[in-house]
């Protein structure tokens, strides 16, 4: 899948905030933005209108997902 290639300093330090489509490209989502902008919409991903950019908070999600109990 074509996309922003990913190295391990990007999944250890990735930016706190970053704009929702370049956030969907990075997590390979880059042919479902609809399917990101539905997760913005019903709460599921963190973000932030800023002017007329709407930014995913990367840092609040990751917050989350490390407090989130984990069933296998």
């Amino acid at each position: 899948m074509e996309g922003i290639p990913l190295t391990l300093k990007d999944l250890v330090n990735p930016p706190p905030m970053m704009p929702w489509r370049e956030f969907a490209n990075w997590i390979r989502m880059s042919e479902d933005h609809d399917i990101v902008r539905g997760w913005m919409r019903n709460g599921y991903l963190p973000h932030l209108k800023v002017g007329r950019h709407v930014m995913v908070n990367v840092a609040l999600l990751t917050k989350k997902l490390m407090e989130e109990e984990w069933v296998e």
